[in-house]
């Protein structure tokens, strides 16, 4: 089986790359082997490569500046994805590709199916609800993984970032009124290769296979809870934390002025993923602090 990783150096990319390469051979790019704007440029590489699955971990992701580079972001997350589906498609190759929770508007009561109505409140989850419709309406045998607050050892995340302030500050006002699903880079590169590994196997059932499902971690919690955690965890394995154990100020988003409005409620439900795959997500905090615990003892 040949599978071609597209984004390879992100942090589910950089994952992947360890997830995938015992089911097939494994060829890996990112943006400085093909400009994933570029339509053309990106059929030609898709058509030459003939993989049999195209595994799509490229995106835009800088939420806030995607406010004021919509065409771009469009481009890489609404277009590009369209290509990869006409291509694959046309090869009769697999697409694997990721979204988000950003295509929800964070109103509902609870956590989001699949079949619940996608309403976008930022120009970031508008172009990734664009490149999961193109997908879905190519005909192309596809896994679609809607995922939420992603975090890995690798690249730049909230991990990093609430280590980094919590050595420099005494205190830190972390919102408290967003809820989703803190999801590890690596559990989203593992559920993705069982899933593919399930689905060549299962030859007479790919159709059925085929469609939306819900990748996160179990459990929930706020930025705040998610920042607690990260900050006693350090703290209780010696790191020199200078922000005080009560100092962790919880605050409502409006009080966090940014570019992008965020969904308040980023829940999703991941029913459909566990039954039609026979898999069970482990609770956030599981990865989370072997992420830490690999953060602590390898710093950067």
């Amino acid at each position: 089986m040949k599978i071609l990783l597209l984004g390879k150096d992100g942090q589910v990319g950089w994952s992947l790359q360890r997830a995938l390469a015992p089911l097939g051979s494994l060829q890996m790019l990112d943006v400085g082997d093909c400009d994933f704007a570029n339509s053309d440029q990106l059929r030609a590489v898709l058509t030459a490569a003939k993989a049999d699955v195209i595994v799509n971990a490229a995106a835009y992701t800088a939420v806030d500046k995607a406010e004021s580079d919509a065409a771009v972001a469009q481009l890489i997350n609404g277009t590009a994805p369209g290509v990869m589906a006409e291509v694959a498609a046309r090869q009769g190759s697999l697409l694997i590709h990721y979204s988000t929770d950003y295509v929800f508007d964070g109103s509902k009561v609870g956590a989001y199916l699949e079949t619940d109505t996608p309403a976008p409140l930022n120009v970031y989850g508008a172009s990734k609800l664009a490149g999961e419709n193109v997908i879905r309406d190519s005909g192309c045998r596809h896994l679609t993984f809607r995922t939420s607050w992603v975090f890995s050892v690798h690249g730049a995340n909230f991990i990093k970032t609430m280590l980094r302030l919590g050595r420099e500050r005494d205190g830190l006002n972390v919102i408290d009124d967003q809820i989703g699903a803190p999801t590890s880079a690596d559990l989203i590169a593992d559920v993705t290769a069982l899933c593919l590994h399930a689905w060549m196997a299962q030859s007479e059932k790919q159709a059925a296979l085929s469609g939306l499902y819900h990748l996160v971690a179990a459990g929930e919690t706020s930025w705040h809870g998610f920042a607690t955690h990260v900050i006693e965890f350090a703290r209780a394995r010696g790191v020199p934390i200078k922000v005080a154990p009560d100092a962790i100020k919880p605050i409502p988003t409006s009080a966090y002025p940014v570019a992008a409005k965020r969904p308040l409620n980023s829940r999703l439900d991941t029913s459909k993923l566990q039954s039609v795959f026979k898999l069970s997500m482990p609770d956030w905090k599981t990865h989370a602090s072997r992420t830490l615990l690999e953060m602590l003892r390898n710093p950067a």
